[in-house]
């Protein structure tokens, strides 16, 4: 296989040494992944178990997202100070450990309090997973590697859902946890014995104001997402709104801090100096903005698909699945393409073909049929995938590799501040939608008043795309220039 092959002028570690590594990482990645897409199907199951109201069981989701959202940073930098073998491992035993923790749950409480351990020990894992990758492989497999991680993350997605109910109809919610423990062992020494050594002399002391800034800024920003998405409950508006409000001042005074703080310091959380580079920089931009438009369009369709079109919830489930086919159709060929062509045209083509996804879901009839639903989310499926290898590539192959760990980082809280900006956005549409139908004298909105709310929150992420796609095309430029 290719991404094994040697050449003289090769950097990172032999073609044997990168095969272990690479199944470390994957397997790693893939039971965070399968947790979080099971995790959503067996809320109902672990509700009725556990006693707990439909509000608490939301927080066993929650809580693992704010939990990594609130360590990302802190974990992106420490990386450089404890070595990638160090904390991926570590990161990882505590994963499995706190799956272990979930499955014995006898209470609601200590569910919750275990996912919130889980998302700090995916926090470790996944902040610095591409860092790894980019350690390990040489800068000519990088777009190979990358897209092959994104095929795997997509299949993931898919199998997911189909993974669960299968365990929750013959095992039982406990073992979509305590299937991670034999699983996790086994990465666990696996990541122990391949991964290199990273560490790095420290330039002075860990950036805790930093650290402490960043958790309450990325916190904050969650919480206010989670208002914003109970906005259109009837009667709640006004409260949620300023609970948002309040959320998301919190996260700018927070933010701002952050960033004044990092200009000071002397061994930063976040070294600015990564930003310096213009490719670097539009790339992150790029990925921040698409992630607005996927968050919004996640979110979005299943309301569309259950309220407005009738759907059931397995059958919603059904119909987002050719999303992550599209994906797994086309991540891996863009990534070997980004290695031999330019990322940022690749980039902005797959965004193109995103954007026009979207529209076409915007555009779905008023009684959507389940092929017509299906072969719209395959093109944004498609065209996501096409984007995201040789964006990750671009990200990472424009800074030194001494912020590799940091890079990772950055990806990560894109990815994480794109998606929870968008589900906030989604949430100021049906607000406003709900708002319009009350003043209307209507009860609650209708099917039909529904799907036109759900259209107009899709071409808000048909706009976000769009905006993504103008930012990546001024990458092209400077790939040329760079070139000359």
């Amino acid at each position: 296989m290719e991404l094994f092959s040697d050449q003289p002028s090769d950097e990172g570690l032999p073609g044997a040494e990168r095969r272990r590594v690479m199944i470390a990482v994957m397997l790693a990645t893939t039971m965070a992944v399968f947790d979080g897409t099971i995790v959503n199907v067996a809320l109902p199951q672990i509700s009725v178990a556990l006693n707990a109201s439909a509000g608490d069981a939301i927080w066993v989701a929650n809580g693992y997202l704010l939990a990594v959202a609130m360590t990302l940073a802190m974990f992106a930098s420490l990386s450089s100070r404890v070595g990638f073998r160090a904390q991926f491992s570590a990161g990882l035993a505590l994963f499995t450990l706190a799956s272990l923790g979930c499955a014995l749950s006898s209470s609601i409480s200590m569910l919750i309090g275990m996912r919130v351990l889980q998302g700090v020990g995916g926090a470790a894992m996944l902040s610095i997973a591409p860092a790894i990758h980019r350690t390990v492989f040489p800068n000519r497999l990088l777009g190979r590697i990358l897209g092959l991680n994104a095929v795997l993350v997509a299949a993931s997605t898919a199998i997911g859902p189909a993974l669960g109910g299968t365990l929750l109809a013959v095992l039982g919610w406990q073992w979509i946890f305590a299937i991670n423990v034999p699983l996790g062992m086994g990465a666990v020494w696996l990541s122990m014995s391949a991964i290199p050594d990273t560490r790095k002399p420290a330039q002075g002391r860990f950036d805790t104001a930093g650290a402490i800034l960043s958790a309450i800024a990325m916190g904050a920003l969650i919480m206010a997402a989670d208002a914003c998405a109970g906005l259109a409950e009837k009667g709640h508006v006004q409260d949620a709104a300023l609970t948002a409000g309040a959320y998301g001042l919190a996260a700018l005074i927070a933010g701002i801090a952050f960033v004044r703080g990092q200009r000071r310091a002397a061994d930063p959380l976040l070294p600015l100096a990564m930003f310096a580079s213009g490719r670097f920089s539009l790339a992150a931009l790029t990925s921040l903005a698409s992630f607005v438009g996927q968050g919004i369009a996640f979110v979005a369709l299943p309301f569309l698909f259950q309220n407005a079109y009738g759907y059931s919830a397995f059958q919603s489930a059904a119909l987002f699945t050719p999303w992550p086919i599209g994906i797994v159709l086309v991540a891996s060929t863009a990534g070997r393409l980004a290695d031999r062509h330019s990322p940022a045209i690749l980039s902005t083509l797959g965004l193109a073909l995103f954007a026009v996804g979207l529209a076409l879901l915007a555009l779905l009839p008023d009684q959507g049929q389940a092929w017509d639903i299906a072969w719209r989310t395959l093109v944004c499926g498609m065209g996501f995938g096409f984007f995201q290898s040789p964006n990750n590539r671009e990200m990472l192959s424009n800074v030194a590799r001494q912020y590799n760990g940091h890079a990772s980082g950055v990806l990560a809280i894109m990815r994480t501040f794109g998606q929870c900006l968008g589900a906030a956005l989604l949430g100021v549409v049906l607000a406003v939608s709900t708002a319009s139908a009350l003043a209307h004298g209507d009860a609650q909105m209708n099917a039909a008043e529904d799907a036109q709310a759900i259209r107009l929150a899709l071409w808000v992420a048909v706009a976000a795309i769009v905006m993504a796609a103008g930012v990546s095309y001024k990458r092209i430029g400077k790939a040329r220039s760079a070139a000359l």
